[in-house]
């Protein structure tokens, strides 16, 4: 329980967004299901960034920042020391505003017109329109603790820690779909275009839901305490908190392709992003960058601090530093 705890102050979700619908006050996506799936809500597919040793620029955020989200134009920090979240502006790390959730909120996840934050102290989910921070509504789950959550084109999935399962939310009013079961403690939740993958940090498990009615496809082994996951068109990448490695599945049936060592410390993985070319890791003071191709490790860039979350905006890699109220952009 103690690990349990310790990495209470440090995940991410994944993160889904889309700057056209932002604009158009939507949430069924007109991106096809993998574009879903990739987190593909920028214009351009770049991946310009290079190994380098220089330290970030950082930029002001609330308190405890474990999770981010973007939304095709803006980036949004999940503060869980001070019960709110950051809106930035994506092309200068402006803070465009601050905005109250729930208690203690976790993740957070973009429907093509607001940004959806879990909130693990009080079982809510909170939806916030994305263009001014406006409350929308706040919804209860099923479960307990919810923390992870994605976006699936038309539904909210929320990982429910303390109840085992995941909750379905209809986005367009947070209308409950559905309750299902996962293995224990589930953390990560991430789509593969037509279904849903979640991280069951207790069981070293994944299972794999699919999408339109929450049938069980399949359970796959994976590392110690996996936490996080993301997709890169082929192969689900998973984060496994417990020995600081990634695990890699063949996503249409759920093989293991390999297993990639990250930090050679003890600091946990916790957050993943990929960013058309390759899968950045995040965790401890640590961040690595891995070609999804083959798995190799190309890159170990300068953190200004605990890298609690890790996103891509469509040209920078975005940084969630917990212990320092801030987030960095390379």
């Amino acid at each position: 329980m103690s690990k349990t705890i310790r990495l209470t102050v440090s995940f991410f979700l994944v993160l889904i967004s889309t700057s056209a619908l932002a604009q158009s006050g939507v949430v069924d996506s007109t991106k096809n299901a993998n574009q879903l799936a990739l987190q593909h809500w920028y214009q351009a597919n770049q991946s310009a960034l290079s190994n380098t040793t220089t330290v970030a620029p950082s930029f002001p955020t609330g308190n405890s920042p474990i999770g981010l989200a973007f939304d095709g134009a803006n980036m949004w920090t999940v503060n869980f020391g001070d019960n709110t979240v950051t809106k930035l502006r994506a092309n200068d790390g402006s803070v465009l505003g601050t905005f109250a959730v729930g208690n203690n909120p976790w993740a957070a996840a973009f429907d093509g017109a607001n940004s959806w934050v879990t909130n693990r102290g009080d079982s809510t989910v909170t939806k916030l329109r994305a263009s001014d921070g406006a409350l929308l509504g706040t919804f209860a789950v099923t479960g307990r603790s919810p923390t992870g959550i994605a976006f699936d084109g038309a539904n909210v999935w929320v990982a429910n820690f303390d109840g085992n399962d995941v909750t379905k939310l209809r986005a367009s009013d947070g209308l409950l779909l559905g309750t299902f079961s996962v293995g224990r403690k589930p953390l990560g939740v991430a789509i593969d275009g037509t279904n849903v993958w979640v991280a069951n940090f207790r069981d070293n498990t994944v299972t794999k839901l699919r999408s339109s009615d929450g049938a069980l496809l399949g359970t796959f082994p994976v590392g110690v305490q996996p936490y996080a996951l993301a997709f890169d068109g082929n192969s689900m990448w998973v984060a496994n908190s417990g020995d600081s490695t990634v695990t890699i599945l063949q996503a249409s049936n759920g093989i293991e392709l390999g297993v990639v060592p990250v930090f050679s410390n003890a600091n946990s993985t916790v957050s993943l992003a990929f960013d058309g070319a390759n899968i950045w890791v995040a965790g401890g003071i640590n961040l690595t960058k891995v070609r999804a191709s083959d798995g190799a490790v190309l890159a170990t860039p300068t953190v200004v601090g605990r890298a609690a979350a890790v996103a891509f905006d469509g040209t920078k890699i975005w940084v969630a530093n917990a212990n320092f109220n801030s987030v960095s952009i390379l």
